[in-house]
């Protein structure tokens, strides 16, 4: 017997708590390395920007320490001495490479995060693609998913305009470099706080609560999670490897962990993925003022594909 169960109507939902990035505390190392040396830091950032293609300043080395002191307990490394040595041996790169990304990288998100990109969607962009779409699978993807609230956010706002406009379809493609944040978004099981901004009508209807006593988690209902395709994908990589042209791309609060070149590169890709007048959100905090991209601006944080 399954342990979820659907919320029942009129089950009231929590206040709204928004969901706040999870640092892990400084711990004092016992070994006789206490931190990395400036060679292997170095080392260290020059790996992690060409493979990863983000930027590591001078400012960051704490912040790398602490997170690599926990691949040196999974492998049984007593120093960051030791750990390099490891990493930039013959072995090391080919299996230690994904989980220093795993680690390196910044998870931050949440259900209908900068909501007024879901309203834009289904008020303005949608009907606005009506005629192109009509007949076909509306396609988009959720670039950077991070744990999937993003792209279950997609789902639960497109499933909603699908019950008013018969013979809507969609397809929702999620993506992210991190092995273990991809995983947690296909299991779909998320805290009463962190699904908190989903409203209680929506809570109810695509969410199932536990039936283990106690227990403060839901989980994404299985006709929700069947509506998305995650997948690993790289920036860096040269080719994203889709099947098809992508009708509206969010990517947002992801290329602000890049330098400018490699945002502009990232973004040239993701532009050659969709379709002309398709859609391109992206975060608040980051502009595309003075790239070469053929992309014009429709909205704060919004952008549509030119033709040709």
């Amino acid at each position: 017997m399954s342990k979820w169960l659907r919320k029942k109507r009129g089950e009231r939902g929590t206040q709204a708590i928004s969901k706040q990035c999870t640092i892990c505390p400084v711990q004092t190392m016992s070994s006789r390395d206490e931190c990395i040396s400036s060679r292997d830091y170095t080392r260290l950032c020059d790996l992690i920007y060409a493979e990863a293609g983000i930027h590591l300043g001078t400012e960051r080395k704490t912040m790398l320490e602490v997170r690599i002191k926990r691949r040196l307990k999974k492998l049984g490394l007593d120093s960051y001495g030791e750990y390099c040595d490891y990493l930039f041996g013959h072995q090391g790169l080919k299996e230690e490479l994904v989980s220093l990304i795993d680690v390196v990288t910044t998870n931050k998100t949440d259900f209908f995060r900068e909501s007024g990109h879901f309203d834009f969607l289904v008020e303005r962009a949608l009907p606005e693609l009506a005629e192109r779409i009509s007949g076909r699978t509306f396609t988009i993807w959720s670039a950077g998913c991070s744990t999937g609230e993003e792209p279950y956010t997609m789902a639960i706002v497109l499933s909603e305009y699908a019950l008013t406009h018969p013979g809507f379809r969609f397809r929702i493609l999620a993506s992210d470099i991190s092995r273990i944040v991809l995983a947690k978004a296909e299991l779909g099981v998320y805290s009463n706080d962190v699904v908190a901004p989903v409203a209680p009508s929506l809570r109810r209807k695509y969410f199932m609560r536990s039936r283990e006593p106690g227990s403060e988690n839901v989980r994404i209902v299985p006709e929700l999670r069947r509506l998305i395709e995650f997948r690993r994908l790289n920036f860096m990589d040269a080719d994203y490897g889709l099947s098809e042209k992508i009708d509206a791309i969010f990517c947002r609060n992801v290329i602000i962990y890049f330098d400018r070149a490699t945002q502009e590169g990232i973004l040239q890709k993701l532009s050659n993925c969709l379709l002309p007048g398709g859609y391109m959100f992206v975060g608040h905090a980051e502009t595309l003022h003075d790239m070469k991209l053929p992309l014009t601006p429709v909205a704060p944080a919004l952008y549509r594909r030119l033709s040709g």
